[in-house]
């Protein structure tokens, strides 16, 4: 995991300048794309990043051009603002040959941490594959594949453990008193386990959030129905995520959404 953690900070990287070389050269790209990484921002980028460049084009020819990233519609009144756009545009006017290399070179990078990322997953796919009771976390929807990997990478056989709550333990997520000799404080988390467990197990249960209509119904009930913090719903959630990797590690029944949550159903 090291290594996907290393081209995922490279990836963030590149990214991150790929935004500070907008902001420079073409600001009012992003009031054509919210999302400067979305395929057809990237397609612009790659096409036409200068102004001067779009200036010179029509709807048709810029149209034309994303249709080599992007199969769905065509995007008329986008290319139409980014025309519009480009021909006020406050951005650098200066060194521009420059600015186009550097981009290129951003991209590269950008391209290549891509790459390795998949290549990372597909591996890692591969791997879980031959673990007979990973299978069963395919088929629920939230889980990807780099925090299966992560969690069965740091927790080890999930069915070893009698209980979820002994994987908590052991990811640092049971409750703790904070004291010490002098004066007694209130219950924390004891952060005393594996703190890439802890990590794994909390992406884990967010990308649950957002994409398991269990999970996000079991949390949206915890935020308004029982006036829970955002925060502290995770956290409960994760400890529900807990209980059911083990149990199903420990038994041979297969998910099943209304038993396991059945707040939800």
């Amino acid at each position: 995991m090291a290594n996907r953690e290393t081209v995922t900070k490279r990836l963030n990287a590149a990214v991150n300048q790929i935004h500070r070389w907008v902001d420079i050269v073409f600001p009012e790209l992003r009031q054509v794309f919210k999302i400067l990484t979305c395929t057809r921002a990237i397609a612009t980028l790659r096409l036409f990043p200068l102004p001067k460049e779009i200036r010179l084009l029509n709807t048709e020819q810029v149209i034309s051009g994303w249709k080599q990233y992007v199969k769905r519609h065509a995007g008329v009144k986008r290319a139409e603002l980014l025309l519009s756009l480009a021909k006020s545009s406050v951005g650098a006017t200066q060194a521009l040959h420059a600015y186009k290399l550097h981009l290129g070179q951003l991209l590269e990078e950008y391209d290549l941490a891509q790459r390795q990322l998949e290549q990372i997953e597909h591996e890692l796919h591969l791997i879980l594959e031959r673990v007979p009771y990973a299978q069963k976390l395919l088929e629920i929807r939230g889980i990807y594949v780099t925090n299966r990997a992560g969690v069965l990478g740091e927790a080890g056989d999930r069915s070893g453990y009698t209980h979820g709550n002994a994987l908590l333990r052991h990811a640092g997520l049971n409750l703790a008193e904070a004291s010490s000799g002098k004066w007694r404080g209130k219950m924390v988390l004891s952060k005393r386990g594996r703190s890439c467990l802890r990590h794994f197990l909390y992406l884990m249960t967010m990308s649950m959030v957002m994409t398991n209509p269990e999970i996000r119904a079991l949390h949206r009930y915890n935020v308004e129905e029982k006036k829970m913090k955002k925060m502290k719903s995770i956290m409960k959630l994760i400890g529900k995520v807990a209980r059911m990797l083990v149990a199903l590690a420990k038994s041979s029944l297969a998910y099943e959404p209304i038993k396991v949550f059945p707040q939800a159903a």
